[in-house]
């Protein structure tokens, strides 16, 4: 009795119904736990997917090459995974489930996206992250960092990044100099961080890949509402990334990777009176923004590009 307990089981497969088990068992050593954890679940999600479609082969080999065209599109400066993960809307389903209390309130968190770079340039409070002309109502923005009680964390470094106005960021454009529109600043003793720049805009996602064969196929649009994105981090804390809206945008609704919740939603108010420098003519900008970080892992993500 105790020899048949021990003997390995078969992993002859008899039937499509059987295989699933046999998968499972064979992976059922790993030592880590996590992993046997993740991927089981993974296996049976997939083999239970293949058989709810009766998935054909051509289908199947159809999705092999996507798979392999998404490394083939990815480079130092465009990372097509990660794109593909945001247009289903994976990415703000994970960054979601992991924050606002493990999913159970709304985020002050929005998904990395496809073009943070770790090392921006360090940037004085109430300098300017205009590093080559940059055309754009001036737009200038005052921003604060509480921990969840409303007490200002000093100390942060906070990255910024956005696209220009006419709709790339500077590694995707050849007119803009390296790390345009990108720049690090630390938050002083009330919290406080500040900045010049240009109002954003909207603009379409990448779509010379395979993500964006996907699109035409669903026949959805490529666009994104105006935003900027901030990362920030201080030991203690949990790195917050987020995003801010721009308020008037008209694809706020209908954003290609689902990253807009209404906290996110910013105030970009249209200046009145002097602007505060004297080069920044009418019309300007001003945003006033609040962000949260909850305690927690301070870890920094990888760079989705160089």
């Amino acid at each position: 009795m105790l020899e048949a307990q021990l003997k390995p089981r078969s992993h002859i497969i008899e039937d499509a119904s059987t295989l699933t088990d046999v998968v499972l068992d064979a992976m059922s050593k790993a030592p880590d736990l996590r992993l046997r954890q993740v991927m089981a679940s993974f296996v049976r999600h997939m083999h239970d997917f293949a058989r709810e479609v009766r998935l054909t082969e051509a289908e199947f080999e159809l999705g092999l090459d996507f798979l392999n065209r998404i490394g083939q599109a990815t480079n130092d400066c465009h990372n097509e995974a990660v794109l593909f993960s945001d247009i289903i809307g994976f990415s703000t389903l994970v960054c979601l489930l992991n924050n606002g209390q493990n999913g159970a309130t709304e985020t002050a968190a929005a998904l990395l996206g496809p073009f943070w770079r770790m090392h921006s340039p360090q940037t004085e409070n109430g300098g300017s992250i205009l590093r080559s002309p940059t055309p754009g109502p001036a737009l200038f923005a005052h921003c604060r960092v509480t921990d969840p009680e409303g007490r200002p964390l000093a100390g942060v470094e906070v990255d910024v990044w956005q696209a220009s106005p006419v709709g790339l960021y500077e590694n995707q454009d050849p007119d803009q100099v390296d790390m345009n529109l990108r720049g690090k600043f630390r938050t002083d003793d009330e919290g406080r961080f500040w900045f010049r720049s240009v109002k954003p805009a909207g603009y379409p996602v990448p779509t010379h890949g395979p993500a964006g064969d996907l699109l035409k196929a669903q026949k959805r649009h490529p666009f994104r509402p105006a935003h900027l994105h901030f990362l920030a981090y201080r030991p203690g804390y949990k790195t917050l990334i987020t995003q801010v809206f721009v308020d008037d945008d008209g694809h706020l609704d209908s954003d290609v990777v689902f990253g807009v919740t209404r906290a996110l939603v910013g105030d970009f108010a249209e200046g009145r009176g002097t602007p505060p420098a004297p080069d920044a003519g009418a019309p300007w900008y001003r945003l006033d923004y609040a962000f949260v970080m909850e305690p927690g892992e301070a870890k920094l993500p990888v760079p989705p590009i160089r």
